[in-house]
């Protein structure tokens, strides 16, 4: 299991990942988290912006920042996803977010299959403010049917199985993967207030056997029909614990 750190500067603590993002983030005692949703997609660079200025205006350092939410026009080849990162992560470490070569900032990244946006977005984002909880909010980060310590595509789960017995097992997979997860934060799975899923592939007839089995259907199940970020992943989950969320038009 990835090992869980602390990141006393942002006011969470966060399950290593790779270079993009971490697995997964949870406040620190003492904080909780504010997800706010945008209206509509902002272009990356002036949603970056949008945040720097909301931060400095509630007097929230920009190390706050715990993940980001994005949409971009298609799902990326791999070597796209990887130009893409580049950008991305410079801008996470200007704002000294990168420390020993970790990246603590949760994230997902999807593909709407309609009216999908013009160049990659923000949709929502989280942070940090000071606040005394009995539960700490936590948010684990989107996560496909690829493990990640596998050889890409070759270690897709079910490689090319859209079959109902394939989608099965890419489902099954990324539920286990959402629930280690919390238990690598040491969260309470049963706090779940919201599960979002990204496919375009009818995932329905799972939902008694895979999603009511694993304690989810509680604050039911968002479905956006989008696709993974990187070209051959079909489902794609996010999940969280998260008690204070607005939407913003700007």
């Amino acid at each position: 299991m990835a090992k869980l750190h602390n990141f006393n500067t942002g006011g969470y603590a966060f399950l290593e990942g790779g270079f993009p993002y971490s697995q997964a983030v949870i406040a620190l005692s003492g904080f909780a988290f504010r997800r706010i949703r945008f209206g509509s997609v902002v272009p990356v660079e002036q949603g970056f912006e949008w945040i720097r200025k909301h931060l400095q205006q509630i007097n929230r350092p920009l190390t706050a920042l715990a993940a980001c939410e994005l949409r971009s026009p298609c799902a990326f080849t791999m070597d796209g996803f990887r130009g893409f990162n580049q950008s991305y992560v410079k801008v996470l470490s200007d704002w000294g977010l990168i420390q020993n070569g970790l990246n603590p900032v949760a994230r997902s990244n999807l593909a709407p299959a309609f009216s999908p946006p013009k160049v990659p977005g923000f949709y929502a984002f989280t942070y940090t403010v000071p606040e005394t909880c009995t539960d700490s909010d936590w948010l684990i980060a989107g996560s496909g049917e690829w493990p990640e310590h596998l050889t890409f595509p070759e270690g897709i789960v079910a490689r090319g199985d859209i079959s109902p017995k394939g989608m099965e097992r890419k489902v099954r997979y990324v539920v286990q993967t959402m629930q280690e997860r919390a238990q690598g934060l040491q969260a309470q799975w049963s706090r779940l207030t919201a599960a979002q899923i990204y496919t375009v592939h009818d995932f329905s007839a799972l939902i008694p056997s895979v999603f009511n089995s694993a304690g989810m259907l509680g604050p039911g199940l968002s479905w956006h029909i989008c696709n993974p970020p990187i070209q051959e992943l079909e489902f794609e989950m996010d999940a969280r614990s998260v008690q204070h969320e607005r939407v913003v038009h700007i």
